[in-house]
């Protein structure tokens, strides 16, 4: 029905199941767990910097989850939107870092964020939950917030929107700050970097593989990914 196999992403090209068994769910009471997780969570972030954002974040996210999964977790069936949730976390724990400046309690804030990202890891050593999942979304989302969640430095004025007769300071502060360019940068080039790696890397083991006609149980985290993408390119 759409649930994360590793055979059938791998072997069969079924690749729509790294993204369709983010909205599934093994029962009431997981799907519950992670709609009241959502709602806590994703209604701050979509109300702060917006739908699109957001979106795109989560779905990313839930596709790192179920990537890092593939690749872990071969001998069963996963399924659940923890991933993504545990993207926005992630994004949350950048979001705050990268935007450091305009927040009051920064100390408080970055222990309780940090709290609840450990406690809800811990959970993940519990029978039947998949912990890798969790674990791919953190990072996915980690990375994506410093990307997406900038907001500009306190103090900053949008000259476009200013009422006729304001007075601007001589010295008005630029949108954002040195260190959020920094950060902003060096996440894109690591998501840049990991895609590009994983992809040459993924073609020359899928190109060496059917050339020996040769199948292995410990596939690479780019093979999940690039044998899917090769079945439909080549």
């Amino acid at each position: 029905m759409g649930g994360l196999e590793w055979s059938k992403v791998v072997q069969q090209h079924q690749g729509w199941r790294l993204i369709a068994c983010i909205w599934l769910h093994a029962g009431v009471v997981h799907i519950l767990a992670n709609m009241l997780g959502l709602v806590f969570i994703g209604l701050r972030l979509e109300q702060e910097f917006g739908f699109l954002k957001i979106s795109i974040l989560y779905l990313l996210s839930g596709f790192g989850g179920s990537l890092l999964s593939a690749l872990f977790i071969q001998n069963s069936i996963s399924v659940g939107a923890s991933g993504a949730l545990f993207g926005l976390l992630g994004a949350m724990l950048s979001e705050l870092l990268t935007n450091w400046t305009i927040y009051a309690s920064k100390c408080a804030a970055l222990g309780t964020l940090i709290f609840i990202i450990v406690i809800n890891l811990a959970v993940g050593v519990l029978p039947h939950v998949d912990n890798f999942a969790h674990i791919g979304g953190f990072m996915s989302g980690f990375l994506l917030g410093f990307v997406f969640l900038v907001r500009p430095q306190f103090g900053w004025v949008n000259r476009k929107k200013c009422p006729q007769g304001y007075e601007l300071d001589s010295a008005v502060k630029s949108k954002h700050n040195a260190y959020q360019y920094a950060l902003w940068l060096m996440a894109l080039i690591l998501l840049i970097v990991g895609i590009g790696l994983t992809s040459v890397h993924g073609l020359v083991i899928i190109n060496w593989k059917r050339g020996c006609r040769a199948h292995s149980s410990d596939l690479y985290f780019a093979d999940i990914l690039l044998d899917w993408l090769y079945s439909y390119v080549v």
